[in-house]
Parts: structure tokens; sequence; C-alpha cells
């Protein structure tokens, strides 16, 4: 018996309804890339998607689920990886950080603390 026949008596049964659906995203200003598609026939779920991924290549995941054998998929990518060349500024800074032109001080790295915290404490304050 199923949950509505559990609970309100009923004898009906409910069957796995079919579906399909489908959507993509496509905008050049943000770069987003996208592409989903998915259908069941009640039983197996099947389906795929596509995105544009930062290092220029497409990743496509193609998939399948039902209840005996759970989910799975097949992850595959296109095109090449393209990376941008890395850009040097003689090590001053690090993290490619450029010092303002009006800079009078020194990127050389850590010059010392001149503030010294207090050893001495105060008696606890009560709220």
């Amino acid at each position: 018996m199923n949950f509505l026949g559990q609970i309100y008596g009923l004898k009906a049964t409910l069957k796995p309804k079919s579906y399909e659906f489908g959507y993509s995203v496509k905008d050049a200003q943000s770069g987003n890339d996208y592409d989903r598609r998915e259908s069941s026939d009640g039983n197996v779920v099947r389906g795929e998607y596509r995105v544009q991924l930062p290092d220029g290549r497409t990743q496509i995941v193609t998939y399948h689920a039902d209840w005996q054998t759970g989910f799975h998929a097949d992850v595959r990518y296109e095109g090449e990886a393209r990376y941008p060349e890395p850009t040097h500024n003689n090590n001053q800074g690090g993290y490619n950080y450029n010092a303002p032109s009006d800079f009078s001080g020194s990127l050389n790295g850590f010059q010392g603390n001149s503030y010294k915290p207090s050893t001495a404490y105060g008696p606890p304050g009560y709220h």
C-alpha cells in the first residue's frame, strides 16, 4: 500500500510521471555559457549539461539515474585549456602589486613592529 493509502485508506496507486525540460544561458558580458537538458520516462532520468569553464574548455556531463542502480555520470571535456600569460613586476610586493607612483616607502618586506602590546592586564570587567 502506498503512503496515501496508509493515511487515507485509498486504494489508488501513484504512478511515476514522465517529464522533459531544458534551458540555456549565454551571456557574453559575464562569460556565462551553460546548457541543460533532462528527461524521464517515470522510471529512468537521463540528462546532460554543458558549461564553459574559465580556462576555455567546455565541460559536458551526461548522466542517468534510476531506483535500482542509482546515479551514473560521464564527465568529459571539449577544447584545450588556455591560461593567461603570467605578468612579472620585478618581484616588487608580490601578488603582482604595483605601488602607487607617489609611494615613498619600501616594498622589501617586513620592517618590524612599532606597536608594543601591554603585558599587564587590569581586573576583569563584569557587565
